[in-house]
């Protein structure tokens, strides 16, 4: 629709016999911006120009929600060595990678975000095809321990939207790991890190 709008006004611009050649510039961005006001009223009231719906992720308790937990959240501050410090490295894991920091996100995977399965052009370069990308976290899981080694499960819902304008979204679970204290950890080591993610597809909100 947008040629149809420009493609006259600029021929009538330029090929008239009654312009003079020292006016053909000054009349053809006269007629580029009639044409672009042409356009841009044709948009603002064709009710066939869509806006893209609000993302609507599924409320917990419905499928594809996170799991209905009521148990009251504590305001204490909570240990960053505890599930709730866990679930704090998923929520801001997702808030990076809405934010476009990609590079920090990858970080914290283990092993320096190795445990990720990419380089961190790769895992950058995973998400150019989002327009956006946000996650609600639900509750940690209690803390698994063995061996000197710490994980925790910790609920994920994801949800994105294409830059075709395709809405997406996942549900599933991050595993974080750590380091307990002993002889020899590091404070990367104790520091709870992400050892995997499994997402599947899930419906939004009915």
């Amino acid at each position: 629709m947008r040629a149809i709008y420009i493609l006259p006004a600029l021929l009538i611009a330029g090929c008239s016999p009654s312009r003079t050649a020292t006016n053909t510039t000054a009349d053809i961005n006269a007629a580029a911006g009639r044409a672009q006001g042409d356009i841009d009223n044709y948009a603002a009231n064709d009710a066939t120009v869509a806006t893209p719906a609000s993302l609507t992720p599924a409320e917990p308790g419905q499928p594809g929600g996170l799991p209905h937990d009521k148990t009251p959240v504590s305001e204490a501050p909570f240990a960053a060595d505890s599930p709730q410090g866990a679930a704090n490295v998923v929520q801001t894991y997702y808030a990076l990678i809405g934010e476009g920091r990609y590079r920090q996100a990858w970080s914290l995977w283990r092993d320096g975000g190795k445990a990720s399965g990419q380089s961190a052009d790769v895992f950058a370069a995973s998400f150019a095809r989002y327009s956006e990308y946000h996650a609600n976290i639900g509750a940690p899981g209690p803390e698994d321990a063995g061996a000197g080694q710490r994980y925790v499960t910790v609920p994920v819902q994801a949800y994105a939207r294409l830059k075709s304008g395709a809405a997406l979204y996942w549900i599933g679970n991050a595993v974080l790991h750590r380091t307990a204290d002993i002889d020899g950890a590091t404070a990367e080591d104790k520091a709870w890190r992400i050892m995997s993610i499994d997402l599947k597809p899930a419906p939004a909100a009915k």
